[in-house]
């Protein structure tokens, strides 16, 4: 069954609206067994028509959001009521939940509002507990020259969007693809090896395995490896997967690697503590991004400056005078620092150039030492370069300390 979207809104092609629909709808649809085939989006006004014309020759079911509110930019049910030859009638339930709404709100009701009213012939109604607009649901019919597709009209609005989807389109569309075979998606997240050594590894094995989808997205110093089929055929392949991926593989059921991080400390008991320099406390924001993470991470330190290395960390001036703010021996001294200060199993530690300016040819932009402070062990030190711009330079740095930690764990 080919799905399709028709996202409808100047301001998403302005870019003042970020776009979320295709990605939220994907994931609500893929446990039917349906996927989505393309997304579309168009500016307000006579772009509609053309933009459901072109999806109503290819799509089966088709989304389409924005455009149902009640200002003269919001034409989408006249456009589709016109191009299916419906006459539009008011609908006196819909009144009255604007009235109410309004009233409890203590706004007046201005008479354009009343356009939301309006309901194609045979179209039924998707309440919309959460707004003004409703949605509306058009079954597919066969037109002497073309069969239309199952027209799904939705708010544009999230908050409106979502909550109309899972209570009254999935049940429409459950009702629809019965029948439909569905099909598994696992993702093996991937860390230090790119998208091309995965795919030399594995991928092309299985590629050949015609019962299998294979796929790839690839982020700093991170590759999601995609599988797509029947369960039994993803259970016959996966410890094949396993096995070649080996320390590489960070989860088999796409979990990153500060969940995993964090699942693993509370799962030992065990406690994290961090000492950034040039991350700003994005190592520390990945961590308590995890629910959780409460129970294993304490507290964190940014030290950006050389006096609160000194002040927070215990780091004497003499060494950082001696060795620079970025160096192996500052890196060592802050993560010690750190874990005695928290009283932490464990301490990551970062201090490097993040640049655009400021490196020299001995310690060039990009260059990061990462440390980690262990029990009852010598600190574990690690030396990179990432020359890219601050915001990947970051991303990486936190990334390479994390799995350093990672890998002490898996041995610990």
């Amino acid at each position: 069954m080919t799905v399709e979207v028709l996202n409808i809104g100047t301001e998403l092609l302005l870019g003042s609206v970020q776009n979320t629909h295709a990605a939220w709808i994907a994931r609500q649809i893929f446990p039917l067994g349906l996927r989505l085939a393309r997304q579309t989006t168009v500016p307000d006004g006579p772009a509609i028509r053309d933009g459901v014309l072109e999806a109503c020759g290819r799509a089966e079911v088709l989304f389409v959001t924005g455009g149902l509110g009640p200002t003269t930019d919001d034409i989408t049910r006249e456009v589709i009521a016109e191009l299916l030859g419906r006459k539009l009638q008011p609908d006196p339930a819909i009144r009255a939940h604007i009235e109410s709404r309004l009233a409890a709100r203590g706004y007046q009701l201005v008479e354009r509002m009343l356009r939301q009213t309006m309901v194609p012939e045979g179209a039924e109604v998707l309440p919309n507990p959460n707004g003004t607009a409703p949605g509306l649901y058009i079954p597919s019919v066969s037109q002497p020259s073309w069969a239309t597709p199952h027209f799904f009209l939705m708010p544009g609005p999230p908050r409106e969007l979502q909550p109309m989807f899972s209570d009254f389109v999935l049940p429409r569309l459950s009702t629809l693809a019965a029948g439909i075979e569905a099909k598994e998606c696992r993702i093996y997240r991937v860390v230090g090896l790119g998208e091309s050594a995965v795919e030399k590894l594995i991928g092309l094995e299985l590629t050949e395995n015609p019962a299998l989808e294979v796929g790839y997205c690839a982020r700093p110093n991170e590759v999601d490896f995609r599988l797509i089929g029947a369960r039994e055929t993803l259970d016959a392949v996966e410890p094949r997967v396993i096995q070649i991926l080996g320390s590489n593989l960070v989860s088999a059921q796409g979990e990153g690697i500060e969940e995993w991080i964090v699942g693993e400390l509370k799962r030992r008991g065990l406690t994290l503590t961090t000492a950034e320099s040039c991350t700003g406390g994005l190592l520390a924001d990945r961590v308590t991004d995890v629910p959780g993470a409460s129970e294993v991470f304490h507290e964190g330190f940014v030290t950006y400056s050389n006096k609160a290395k000194s002040e927070l960390l215990g780091v004497s001036a003499d060494l950082i005078e001696r060795h620079g703010a970025v160096s192996a021996e500052v890196a060592m001294a802050m993560a010690e620092g750190a874990k005695h200060g928290a009283q932490a199993n464990f301490a990551l530690s970062l201090t490097g150039i993040a640049g655009p300016g400021g490196g020299s040819a001995e310690k060039p932009v990009g260059l990061v030492h990462i440390a980690l402070a262990r029990p009852a062990a010598e600190t574990l030190l690690l030396e990179r370069c990432y020359p890219a711009d601050r915001a990947t330079f970051k991303q990486l740095a936190t990334q390479a300390a994390l799995d350093l930690l990672r890998r002490e764990l898996l041995g610990f």
